[in-house]
């Protein structure tokens, strides 16, 4: 299960209420620049929020865009994997019980490569039961090990104290996972 009931209803709240997901576009120059370079026609913005990386992006050919959010009613189908996934500021927010769930559906939908974010500290927003937005506020040390086991580590970079990324390859590519299903 990739999120409980209760928590998906907390997390329509928030994005009802609040300006919530809204830190994906500080990464619009890093996306724009792997979808030119490798001729991407395919993204995934997993965990879009009300879709708000879409207008930051600048992409020199055309590419198809799929948005998924499970709290957002336009973007809470099933996704479809993609040649790009981005994760961005998404990861910290699930439920610790539905992170490998989560993980392996990142796997599933990652094609050719991934972009994950991750905040390490507590978020500035907090749940409606006074949990902090954060849910798992965990290090870079005991994140990477998780990515590891499903990916192929290309880049991992620190964006400041609290924040890092992870650029991943799948360990098995889209055109195999298509040929064994």
């Amino acid at each position: 299960m990739k999120i409980t009931a209760p928590y998906l209803h907390e997390q329509k709240l928030l994005h009802a209420l609040t300006e919530y997901g809204t830190a994906s576009a500080k990464y619009a120059p890093l996306v724009n620049g792997i979808v030119n370079r490798m001729q991407l026609t395919e993204l995934l913005d997993y965990g879009s929020g009300r879709g708000g990386l879409v207008p930051y992006l600048e992409f020199d050919h055309n590419v198809q865009i799929q948005c998924y959010d499970p709290a957002i009613e336009e973007f809470a189908g099933e996704p479809i994997p993609m040649q790009f996934c981005v994760c961005l500021d998404v990861l910290e927010h699930i439920e610790p019980e539905c992170l490998d769930a989560v993980l392996e559906d990142l796997e599933r939908c990652t094609g050719t490569v991934g972009l994950f974010t991750i905040c390490t500290r507590a978020a500035g927003k907090t749940l409606s039961d006074g949990r902090n937005a954060h849910l798992i506020q965990q290090p870079m040390r005991w994140w990477l090990p998780r990515l590891w086991d499903r990916f192929d580590l290309h880049t991992v970079q620190r964006r400041g104290e609290d924040d890092f990324y992870v650029i991943v390859y799948p360990k098995t590519p889209l055109i195999e996972k298509a040929t064994t299903q």
